[in-house]
């Protein structure tokens, strides 16, 4: 069975799924800003129609849908991942955060970590920072590599290749059996990320937000850049594609992402369960005990 195809063709956001992807073609901004009440008014109808289809999938548990975040620090991840499944069931859904690995997590392959968190069918999994942590990340500053309990020696002219390599062939074989996976590049501008530093760092309620280390990595921009390039460009598929949402405007960005994740899970084919006919039977006989207490 080879995987399916999920990607939403006609999306602007979709990257090219045949090795062609160039992000420094992809808008950080797409038109006018939006105003708070449409843009609220507008998420709220997308979230709804998410949570309908939320309902069906947790009752038929025939699928998994697996969503993965990436972005540069301040991009709006967490408040994406908040709004964006505001409606659905928390039995639903379960989100995961991955940050510097564990002494145990080291003591595996670098995918076992996130494999362990995959959901289960019938429900909405939600990787903030991901796998993909191991080619961003750790190829900006490679000697993480050093303190990774490698088995063999570190070939950096071929490990990001062989580990791009291993996610596809994990996607893959997630697609083909009922995982369905959508990624999403939040593309937040060089500009408008020093913007909410700075607000993170004049606006008393936000300084918990600011860590030090965020403008440290924002010096790697270009490096970062390269690495998103070769990450996205190796690993959007038509089974597991790459969104790259202009992030600029995290109104807009929200609404982005949410029209993705409906359609998405608009076009599978989900319905509630189907009584059988053994059951129905049982069901009718609860249902006349049931009313039979009235007298």
């Amino acid at each position: 069975m080879n995987a399916p195809d999920i990607s939403l063709s006609d999306n602007p956001w979709l990257t090219a799924t045949d090795g062609s992807f160039d992000l420094g073609r992809m808008v950080t901004l797409h038109g006018e800003r939006l105003d708070r009440k449409p843009a609220k008014k507008t998420l709220r109808r997308t979230v709804q129609r998410i949570a309908t289809a939320q309902r069906m999938l947790y009752a038929q548990t025939r699928f998994a849908v697996l969503l993965v975040f990436q972005a540069m620090d301040a991009a709006g991840k967490d408040s994406t991942i908040r709004n964006v499944l505001s409606g659905v069931n928390p039995a639903g859904c379960q989100v995961w955060s991955f940050k510097r690995p564990s002494s145990l997590e080291l003591d595996h392959d670098f995918l076992w970590r996130t494999t362990k968190r995959l959901p289960e069918r019938g429900r909405i999994g939600v990787f903030n920072r991901s796998q993909y942590e191991e080619v961003l990340v750790v190829r900006v500053h490679p000697s993480i590599l050093d303190h990774q309990q490698l088995p063999y020696p570190i070939d950096l002219d071929t490990i990001w290749d062989d580990r791009l390599h291993s996610i596809r062939e994990q996607e893959a074989h997630l697609a083909r059996n009922g995982t369905v996976i959508l990624k999403f590049f939040l593309n937040v501008s060089r500009e408008e990320q020093r913007q909410r530093f700075l607000a993170r760092l004049s606006e008393p309620e936000k300084n918990w937000k600011f860590e030090p280390n965020d403008v440290r990595e924002r010096r790697n921009w270009t490096e970062y850049m390269a690495a998103y390039q070769s990450a996205i460009e190796s690993t959007s598929k038509p089974w597991a594609p790459w969104y790259c949402i202009p992030a600029d405007d995290k109104r807009a960005m929200r609404i982005e992402v949410a029209k993705i994740v409906a359609r998405t899970l608009e076009r599978l084919p989900l319905a509630f369960p189907v009584t059988n006919a053994a059951d129905q039977a049982t069901h009718d006989l609860m249902h006349a005990e049931l009313l039979a207490e009235e007298d």
